[in-house]
């Protein structure tokens, strides 16, 4: 990547807020993000909390190219995204899909610990049955299955005409054998984790473990970065979010606008899954798409979900862990 700016540069601006869900999701009720300012506008740091400093630092390369270097130009004026459906119950679907006005595509969440495959079902069937038979339905399981397990388990929802299945399982050569065994069913198979938590992301699409790759500008290292790593796999993408505010997900619908060919709709709605967001105009899906454009935060909001003092210090500490870290490895 280019040089790396100074952390002073980055800390002057820094904020950090803690944005309420509505309700759980991926284990959490309340999103922690840093936002800051660079020449371009503003961007957004959010690793999760639980991720190491090594992990971070491809997010935090991510954070500093939308911030610090022009966008590619875009080839599209607005994105397509889906609905995301937590790991509710069924009865609880109808209500989820309401703050997804427009969306033809929904992806539901699986494997979720503690839940059987029979909830799955129940919730991937309610979905159907709201989505109508036009509609379009696909799974995450974020690696929540053994191989033998995700054959039932996809086994069991193909019946509801599924668009694919997000990673269900955590390794590559999984993901290859499943695809493998399922190929009969006709349910492409998506990897997610293992294409931005992997050494080597092109290693799922050498491997031939899977049919569409999930990337997400923050986590993987920027908007250019993703660009350049997609034409190397040449499968289909889908570009997602990692529950970013308004301001990481403008960053991905910018990466989206820029992709040459976008077959699938986005996983970027994600800020209907929060009870507030840092603009005044959160994007949030209408008529089922995003518009492409930066976003700036409000003072207001910034200050009404400003994270607590030992948070904000908390964040800023690791900032200058990671920044040590992605500093180290840039070219001199």
């Amino acid at each position: 990547m280019d040089a790396v700016p100074e952390l002073g540069e980055i800390a002057r601006t820094a904020r950090v807020v803690a944005l309420p869900m509505v309700t759980r999701f991926r284990g959490i009720t309340v999103r922690e993000a840093m936002l800051f300012e660079g020449p371009e506008g503003w961007t957004e740091f959010s690793p999760f909390v639980e991720y190491d400093d090594r992990e971070a630092t491809a997010w935090l390369a991510g954070a500093i190219d939308y911030g610090w270097r022009a966008a590619p130009e875009p080839v599209r004026d607005t994105v397509p995204v889906n609905a995301t459906v937590p790991a509710v119950d069924a009865d609880e679907v109808a209500a989820v899909l309401e703050r997804f006005p427009g969306c033809r595509t929904a992806k539901v969440k699986v494997a979720d610990p503690g839940q059987t495959l029979a909830q799955d079902v129940a919730r991937v069937a309610a979905v159907r049955e709201a989505l109508g038979p036009e509609g379009r339905v696909r799974v995450d399981a974020n690696a929540g299955w053994g191989v033998d397990a995700a054959e039932r388990a996809v086994h069991a929802l193909a019946p509801f005409d599924l668009e694919y299945v997000e990673q269900p399982c955590a390794s590559v050569p999984e993901l290859a054998e499943l695809r493998e065994r399922i190929a009969y069913l006709d349910v492409p198979v998506a990897a997610d984790e293992s294409v931005r938590k992997a050494d080597d992301p092109l290693a799922v699409a050498e491997a031939g473990a899977a049919d569409v790759i999930v990337v997400k500008a923050q986590p993987l290292g920027g908007i250019h970065r993703v660009l350049d790593l997609t034409r190397r796999t040449g499968l289909p993408v889908v570009v997602s979010s990692a529950l970013d505010t308004s301001i990481g997900l403008a960053m991905g619908v910018r990466l989206a606008a820029a992709m040459p060919e976008l077959p699938y709709d986005c996983g970027l709605g994600t800020a209907s899954l929060f009870t507030g967001d840092v603009v005044d105009a959160p994007l949030r899906p209408v008529a089922g798409a995003l518009p492409v454009g930066r976003c700036r935060p409000a003072p207001t909001l910034l200050d009404r979900y400003a994270a607590p003092p030992a948070r904000f210090d908390w964040w800023m500490e690791r900032l200058g862990r990671v920044h040590a870290v992605l500093a180290a490895s840039a070219p001199a």
